[in-house]
């Protein structure tokens, strides 16, 4: 029963184009998970000023907002795959132009603030075709779930030893040689892109880009479901995701850590994020996933309020855990719902707006976190959010019942469910009419 079981969460591994790329990227992500631990201990170190931890979240993660509908527009013109290694190869210049500065002692501020918007820019170009190409790395949409979901467990169990091996290295070595290793790692994910075999890239099309631009958001946002699921999945990111920019306060300053404890902070989060990826990654249907999201949310919410008012190590382990495992389950059901129901053709743009609602409005809580933190303290900042994802967890479970009765006929058109041709309802998947 085990054996089967972990066969079929693993069952989209049989491709090996996408057994290079989690390869390859699990690499990478190792090293860029190592550098946002000595990113954040470094900027805490040189400021004492839980403001600027804000602002350079903010700095990284803000221009994804802006590039995202641009770069899912191209996505759905240009190869996707170029794309990818374009932005990988601009994201290792970035890393050793960073590790240079630290390595020979000539890092500022103001250099990091600069720095952290150049990998701003790169991520947001790099995500929606990273996540678009990623239908290609398997045949067929049957694996493609399972696909999304193993993508997350990569994602997160390097979130789990890069935080951790990372503090380790901080305390031995400093912040330098983790900045190093980080440069060093992008070989990895750019071999691994260099080894792949996929077919004939696109060719452009015609069209001014800002037409298909609007396309993109009159497709997803003419349909309730998925306008309801973006909007699920940027309140969680605007109120409850900001906590992690607040870590070296929390390790520092309420449990009198060190940059070991930032990492500890960091990888517990991410084991219970990478337990949520390999729970969804063993499903084998995406029935359901709709209650999924709404009591994921209601989850991390409550968790997050118990992590802010924690004062203990081990409760506040245990805390960031629970509260990773729910904040995965929500974000990966999302993209998993966006990947298997949207066209081919809207795929880039589709993937573009996760990207905003995701990515782009993680820096506006950044911002907004760590001003309120300065002035009010981490946890309370902390604990407002966590209330603000538990009522958004709340409003978007009333919304399931009429949204499933506009999933129904998709699914029984697209056959994306035999189930549903047979009575039994489904909710979570969902695609715009044309």
């Amino acid at each position: 029963m085990v054996p089967n079981r972990i066969r079929m969460a693993l069952r989209a591994l049989r491709h090996r184009n996408l057994r290079l790329f989690f390869a390859g990227q699990g690499i990478s992500l190792v090293g860029t998970w190592m550098q946002q631990v000595a990113m954040s201990w470094l900027v805490y170190r040189l400021t004492d000023s839980a403001f600027l931890l804000g602002v350079i979240g903010f700095s990284s993660q803000f221009p994804s907002l802006v590039m995202a509908p641009f770069a899912g527009a191209l996505a759905d013109r240009w190869s996707r795959y170029r794309m990818v290694v374009t932005t990988q190869t601009l994201a290792m210049i970035q890393a050793v132009v960073l590790a240079a500065l630290v390595m020979g002692d000539a890092i500022a501020v103001w250099h990091l603030i600069v720095l952290a918007v150049v990998a701003g820019v790169i991520n947001g170009v790099d995500i929606p075709a990273r996540q678009a190409l990623l239908v290609k790395l398997v045949d067929g949409q049957e694996d493609l779930p399972n696909a999304i979901a193993l993508n997350s467990s990569m994602f997160n169990a390097a979130r789990l030893v890069g935080p951790a091996l990372g503090g380790v290295l901080i305390g031995v070595w400093g912040e330098g040689p983790v900045f190093v290793l980080n440069a060093v790692s992008f070989v990895g994910v750019l071999g691994a892109l260099a080894m792949m075999r996929l077919p004939g890239g696109r060719g452009e099309r015609a069209g001014p880009v800002l037409r298909h631009i609007k396309d993109g958001f009159d497709y997803a946002f003419g349909f309730p479901p998925i306008r309801d699921l973006l909007l699920v999945l940027a309140g969680i990111s605007l109120l409850g995701i900001p906590y992690v920019i607040l870590f070296p306060v929390f390790a520092r300053d309420i449990l009198g850590g060190d940059a070991s404890t930032l990492g500890l902070l960091t990888a517990c989060s991410g084991a219970g994020a990478l337990a949520g990826a390999l729970h969804l990654a063993s499903r084998d249907t995406v029935r359901g996933l709709g209650r999924v999201i709404a009591r994921a949310a209601g989850f991390f919410g409550l968790t997050v309020i118990g992590f802010a008012l924690s004062t203990n190590l081990v409760v506040s382990c245990v805390m960031l855990a629970i509260g990773g495992y729910g904040l995965m389950l929500t974000t990966a059901s999302i993209n998993t719902v966006l990947q298997t129901l949207v066209g081919e053709d809207m795929r880039g743009r589709v993937m573009s707006l996760y990207t905003m609602a995701f990515m782009g409005m993680m820096p506006i809580g950044s911002l907004a976190g760590g001003a309120v933190a300065s002035r009010l303290g981490a946890p309370l900042a902390v604990a407002l959010g966590g209330a603000g994802c538990l009522l958004l967890s709340l409003w978007f479970r009333g919304r399931i019942p009429p949204l499933r009765e506009l999933v129904l006929p998709v699914y029984e058109e697209r056959g994306v469910l035999p189930e549903v041709a047979r009575g039994i309802q489904a909710a979570g998947e969902i695609r715009p009419r044309a």
